[in-house]
This record gives C-alpha cells, structure tokens and sequence, in this order.
C-alpha cells in the first residue's frame, strides 16, 4: 500500500517541507465523480490508463509533496465502486464522498463539508482526471498560499489552445473573473490563461463562500470558481501560473489521453536517461510509470516496459520487446521477446522470438532462444531451451539442453487437469520429444529423437520410441 507517505519523484527539484509550510492543518478533496461522456467508456473517466496508471492514481500520487494531510477525501459519482475498489487497492486512509447527482464542482466539494465541521486550515481541490499535475507544482500553490496568507488561491497557465476550459480574466482593477466557456463570450473565449481546476481555500472561507454560490448559469450547474469569487470580492485571490502549460491539462477524450500517456512516458525517459540509462528511439519506446531500470542498460527501438516491471543494470533490451509486471536482473537480454508475471534471472538471453507467459523463472545464465514458449516453468541455472519448444508447468534443472521441437504435454482435455514435468540436472532431450505429464526425467537421462515418454525415465537411462523406453545408460561425461 502506497498509503499517505507518497514519494516525490522529482530530481533536482527543491520542494517545500512540511516545515516550511508552517504545519497548518491540510485537508485534500479530488473531484472523480465526472461522467466522461466523450470517452465513449464505460470504464469510470478518473478510471482511463494514462502510462499505466488510472488518472486518478497519478493525483493522488502527486500529492506527497505537501506532506501527510490530515483529510483525503475522494468525491465519487458515475462508476463509484471502480473507483473505490481501484483507490483502495493503491492507498491509504481515503474517505469516499458521493455525489448522487452531478450538480456541479461547488456541489461535490459542499458534500465534503460534514467531514470538516471542525476543520480549521487549507483545503486544496484538485480534479481527479489531470494526471500531468506535478508534485513541485502542488507544493508552489500551497506555498504561496501560505505565505501571502491568501483565502483563495489558482494554479493556471496559458494554453494556444484553450478550448474547454474556464478563462481567467483579469479587470482593468485588478480584480479577477473566471468565467466558465459555456458562459463566455467571444472576446473572453480568446483569453488564453485557464484554468484547470486547482485551488487552494483557507475552510472556513470556503464552506461560507459554498453556502452563496447558485446555478444560474448556462449549465444550470454550482461552479466551485463561483465560490472563489465569493472570496475574492473582499479578500482578493492569488493567481499562481505555471511555466509548462501542459500540467494543467484534463483527460476529456480519447485524443487528449493518448497526448497526456505520451507526455508522461516522456518525462519518464528523461529522468531514465540522467540516471544512466540509454534510448535509442525514445520516440518509439513506451515506459510505465513506476518501471526502474539500472544504470547502463539499452533500450532499443519499440520497447514496451509496463506495469511493476524491474529492470536490472547492463542489460539490453529490445527491439520489439514487451515486458509486463516482470523483473529482469542485470545483464540479460531480451530482444524480440514477450515476458509477462516472470522473474529472468542474471545473465539470461531471451529471444528472438519467444514468449514467456506468468510464473516462469530462469535462473543465472539460462537460455530461451527462437520461437518458443515457456509457461509456469522455471529454467535451472545454464540449462537451455533454443528453439521451437513448448514447455509448460514444468521444473528444469541445471545445465539441461531442451532439443527443438520438444513439448510439455501437460493438460489433459478430459479431466481438464494440468499436470507436472519435472526434468533433472544434466538431461538432453532429442529433438520432437514428446514428455506426456506427469513425469519425471532423471538426471542426466537422455531421449532420442521422436520418443514420447510417458513413463518417468531413471537417472541416467536413454530412452528410445514410441512410448519411450531405456535401451542403454548414459556414457559418462569426459572429465
């Protein structure tokens, strides 16, 4: 559990302490009760995959940079068990607020105030579907709340494209307007500065403010800006903009998830490379957030590194390899392969061609060559399986030499059972073998080419045939 210690990710970067801010109490509400409509899904909006995380998970993440709040709550409305379900699997101590109706951002955030009847201090409102938020940028915005000892305060930026999203407009006074683009005019519309949603509010401002804030509006909605307004009328507002307009950028469609996925993995390669890691292509290199990779690893072109996924130092991986939830231990290469739920152990090659499918284990300097498959089997040190074999919940031993065209035949269409093979140390099998589980190969046991063995062969027999049986003992190895 990720719990509320989130990490700071960020390299290079100086972030506020919790000192610095003055130890003011925090509370935390993520507004994840939006429909998405545009997304055509029926996978909750806060729910969509942005570089291997849901969009809310990469918020909540970003939160870690204010230090531990006191409150975090989650507003939910449309698909409310996903979401649930996916916050608290990741995290911690989340209180969950529902919006039956969606009524609008003051309305969500009004539903939190009989959480915070007795809370005195900040509270920050950050939307659930903007995963490129930094955790530097959230420290800012309190910061210099904090600081000037603002009741209301707004991350913005200026966008070329602005379309969307409500306009900040500055008066001639002074004074600040944040007018909703369904209600702007055309002259407002061509305001560039947005914004995106994030505020910070001193509570007890806020919940009065919530109390004045109605739905005469085009949407027939209670804006939360409104409520910002409230505030600022009598006690100004701070307007904090950001130099990377591309932080304050929402997920509403299918296209801007697929820019907001690119600009994270970006960011990812990166801070990969100061660390010592080299692309070849970064443009056609697809990274997770929460992937690590070693020093002086390779990733070529048309890499896919996704989910839980460890990656050791001096490997090379790639071309045209796809590793899930998988660790790779320093110095093994995997090219043209795909590895799912598996652990390669140090020294390894893998491909081209191959697929290892969930709970394989190859030990320190096993082989797993051209078109073959390997599933819940684990690969004993030095041992080799070069080509066109299917091998499948089974337990290899060491320096074992798998002959091409050598297949596990482990599951029986009657009884639906998948049963063992186990093959001991040292053993050579000729190519086509047929290895009908259960059974066990001996150490250093031999088949000859084309035998289907169906009974367990003692150590050191060569069997022959169809079924296999022993017609001699292994000679001796020289030395």
């Amino acid at each position: 559990m990720a719990g509320l210690s989130f990490l700071v990710r960020a390299i290079g970067v100086r972030i506020a302490s919790w000192e610095q801010m003055g130890k003011r109490r925090i509370a935390v509400i993520v507004l994840a009760a939006g429909l998405g409509k545009r997304l055509r899904s029926t996978t909750a909006k806060v729910l969509q995959s942005a570089a291997g995380k849901p969009l809310i998970h990469h918020v909540l993440g970003a939160i870690g940079a204010i230090g531990p709040a006191e409150h975090i709550f989650v507003v939910v409305g449309h698909g409310k068990e996903q979401v649930r379900a996916s916050v608290n699997d990741a995290y911690d101590s989340i209180t969950f607020v529902e919006q039956p109706e969606l009524r609008g951002t003051a309305d969500a955030v009004k539903r939190c105030a009989p959480h915070l009847a007795d809370f005195d201090g900040d509270v920050l409102v950050l939307p659930g579907d903007t995963p490129l938020l930094k955790n530097k940028s959230i420290s800012l915005l309190l910061q210099r709340h904090r600081e000037g000892h603002h009741h209301v305060s707004l991350l913005t930026a200026h966008l070329q494209d602005p379309s969307g999203y409500g306009r900040v407009i500055r008066g001639p006074d002074g004074k600040v307007d944040i007018v909703e683009e369904a209600d702007a005019n055309d002259e407002q519309k061509r305001v560039t500065l947005i914004s995106g949603g994030f505020w910070c509010f001193d509570s007890r401002s806020l919940f009065q403010a919530l109390d004045e804030v109605t739905a005469n509006n085009a949407q027939g909605e209670f804006y939360l800006p409104d409520a910002a307004l409230v505030i600022s009328r009598s006690r100004g507002m701070l307007i904090v903009e950001l130099e990377d307009p591309d932080e304050v950028k929402g997920v509403n469609d299918r296209n801007q998830l697929a820019e907001a996925s690119m600009i994270l993995r970006r960011r990812i390669i990166e801070e990969l490379g100061l660390a010592g890691v080299t692309f070849e292509d970064p443009a056609t290199t697809f990274i997770d957030e929460g992937v690590t990779i070693g020093t002086n690893t390779v990733i070529r072109p048309l890499t896919f590194l996704e989910g839980t996924t460890t990656i050791g130092a001096d490997c090379t991986i790639g071309p045209s390899t796809r590793i899930v939830d998988s660790t790779i231990a320093d110095g093994t290469e995997v090219t043209f392969a795909v590895v799912k739920g598996s652990v390669v152990g140090p020294g390894c090659q893998v491909g081209p061609f191959a697929s290892i499918r969930p709970g394989t284990e190859l030990k320190q300097g096993a082989k797993v060559g051209t078109f073959v498959e390997l599933k819940a089997t684990t690969v004993g040190k030095g041992s080799k399986v070069p080509h066109l074999s299917y091998i499948g919940d089974a337990t290899i031993g060491a320096d074992v030499n798998i002959g091409a065209g050598t297949i596990t035949c482990n599951y029986d269409g009657e009884t639906k059972i998948k049963s063992k093979t186990v093959i001991e140390d040292g053993v050579l099998t000729g190519s086509d073998s047929m290895l009908v589980a259960p059974v066990t190969l001996g150490r250093d046991s031999v088949t000859a080419a084309g035998s289907v063995v169906t009974r367990d062969i003692a150590p050191g027999d060569v069997v022959v045939g169809v079924p296999a049986k022993p017609v001699r003992k292994r000679k001796p190895k020289p030395g």
